[in-house]
């Protein structure tokens, strides 16, 4: 029998083996001096945004919920697919999550808890930020090569979340409740020797209701494979090009010119995806040529992480916190308009928007009571669709 692959797996996480050791002795040290039942509210915040982002979107609350259930805590959250605004330095940080119970209970997942949220939340925004480049268009997600396979199904979630229309895993497509997409890849046109052999085969044997995109840069020009794959396959729905950049010239103009093929040979209803290496500002370059989407891997899956952290703010019902923190219990509140956010110390407090002047919404829901749902869980869909109708809100998505 094989050794066991380098991932934790679910057993692992719940009993805290992945933790940062240090909670495991705070724990042992609470107890051994009978201070178990200690009760706390912890935050969860965000410092400054990576890439001078002027706004990121909350993912990962879904996966914090399933750990912490059963757990005897109090969970309170912004819903998932929150867009917040960069906080200013100055400013107070406002809790995206909040937190309450035992210590000793709910300490040693602080750094799953992290976890679950940081890497998300990245990749979350990168695929608004780059479906917001699309300016709409069509955004499939192919990053999974780039990364650990096991966490591709995060990966695939939180792309999707984010805006991308579709993933490339059947793992993570299962967890979106959508069907995994993709075209062929260059190894079956090298195997088969051919790019015309390997169409007609994926044609032959691959489910009808799979969508015909046909990948065209491995062998010949691209205008020339395009034609091709059109004759090959009797009800294709695309081509691909993932034209590397040393052959691809103006990218915009590749495309464009395999579009006039297409038309001029009767193919006007082919769609062009793009892929290779591509990110928000490639993307920006090309948007407004003829091609109707993009594949991309890399600049998504390789997302920097948000940088929030997990602090005590009460203890015992009392304001506590370090230094360089604002004690006290608060609640979450964002305008409507600009998504600027701001906190109360009561949920019954008016917080004026000043880039605004209208009052910001208390944003916070109760999510978990001494740990049980308090309502049941979104569909990724649907959280997909606040993203996308929030960004609209920001007229960010064209």
């Amino acid at each position: 029998m094989s050794e066991k692959l380098f991932i934790a797996d679910e057993n692992e996480i719940r009993s805290g083996s992945v933790m940062d050791v240090y909670f495991d002795r705070t724990r042992k040290i609470l107890e051994a001096k009978g201070l178990s039942d200690t009760r706390v509210v912890a935050e969860f915040t965000s410092g400054g945004l990576p890439n001078k982002w002027p706004w990121a979107v909350f993912c990962g609350l879904e996966e914090v919920i399933r750990l912490m259930e059963g757990v005897p805590v109090d969970l309170y959250a912004v819903p998932e697919g929150t867009i917040f605004r960069a906080r200013d330095s100055a400013s107070v940080r406002v809790p995206l999550m909040n937190i309450s119970g035992a210590y000793a209970e709910f300490g040693v997942y602080e750094t799953a808890m992290l976890g679950m949220l940081c890497q998300p939340s990245g990749v979350a925004t990168a695929s608004a930020r780059v479906k917001c480049a699309a300016k709409g268009k069509t955004v499939f997600a192919f990053g999974n090569r780039r990364m650990h396979p096991g966490i591709a199904g995060v990966l695939d979630r939180s792309c999707y979340v984010g805006g991308c229309d579709g993933v490339s895993s059947t793992f993570g497509a299962d967890l979106c409740g959508t069907e995994a997409v993709g075209t062929v890849p260059h190894a079956l046109m090298l195997t088969m020797g051919s790019n015309e052999a390997a169409f007609k085969a994926f044609d032959e044997i691959i489910d009808p209701k799979v969508p015909r995109i046909m990948l065209i840069d491995t062998f010949e020009d691209e205008r020339a494979a395009a034609v091709a794959a059109c004759k090959s396959v009797k009800d294709l729905k695309g081509v691909r090009l993932d034209t590397p950049s040393s052959r691809r010239g103006n990218f915009k103009e590749l495309i464009n010119e395999v579009r006039w093929e297409l038309d001029i040979n009767g193919y006007k209803d082919v769609k062009i995806i793009a892929s290779g290496g591509l990110n928000e500002d490639s993307i920006k370059a090309v948007v407004d040529s003829a091609v109707a989407g993009f594949g991309v891997g890399t600049s998504i899956a390789n997302a920097p992480t948000l940088d929030f952290s997990m602090d005590i703010v009460e203890k015992e019902g009392k304001p506590i916190s370090k230094r360089g923190k604002f004690s006290g219990r608060k609640y979450a509140y964002r305008c409507p308009c600009c998504f600027e956010m701001g906190v109360a110390l009561s949920p019954t407090e008016k917080v004026r928007c000043e880039r605004c002047g209208v009052d910001m919404e208390m944003i916070e829901k109760p999510i978990l009571k001494n740990g049980k749902r308090v309502a049941p869980p979104r569909a990724p869909s649907e959280i997909r669709e606040s993203v996308l109708e929030q960004l609209r809100t920001l007229k960010e998505l064209a």
